[in-house]
């Protein structure tokens, strides 16, 4: 399976109800599990001459250490939600200035930060306009699928 095709799949049961998920082939096998604890997503590739096998882990789980970080920052205004799980990235280099600072204005479109997601980065980009209130969490912080990523003022 593609990593492409892994990061669906993974995207595709955080977006349901589904706990459980697992799925095997005479070359695979992967098993997804969501629930109270953290669980992973383990894939076995077959070994291809001159190519070494490979194994991917992603958590996608929400933890039940992030829960009181949702309520807090729902509690003090609208969210922006991580879509995935992720490693959160403020700035698109280390030695780059972040995306948004607090209390900038950004308009519809506008990129907020990156989540990495099995080396694939992902543009989060503000729906509407907005004022930034809060960053919720640190560059190069791990994130799980729902955890609040900014706190904001639609304007």
């Amino acid at each position: 399976m593609e990593i492409k095709e892994l990061k669906q799949l993974v995207r595709m049961i955080t977006e349901t109800d589904i706990t459980e998920f697992e799925m095997e082939s005479s070359e695979e096998k992967i098993v997804i599990k969501r629930g109270a604890r953290t669980e992973y997503a383990v894939v076995n590739s077959p070994t291809v001459t001159g190519v070494p096998q490979a194994s991917v882990a992603a958590p996608v789980a929400v933890s039940a250490a992030a829960a009181p970080a949702a309520v807090v920052a729902a509690e003090s205004g609208e969210t922006i939600n991580s879509p995935i799980v992720g490693t959160f990235y403020a700035a698109p280099s280390p030695d780059a200035p972040p995306y948004v600072q607090v209390g900038q204005v950004v308009e519809k479109g506008q990129q907020l930060c990156i989540v990495e997601a099995m080396k694939l980065m992902n543009e989060i980009e503000a729906e509407f306009r907005c004022r930034i209130v809060r960053i919720c969490k640190d560059n190069a912080q791990a994130v799980e699928y729902g955890d609040p990523l900014f706190v904001i003022e639609r304007l």
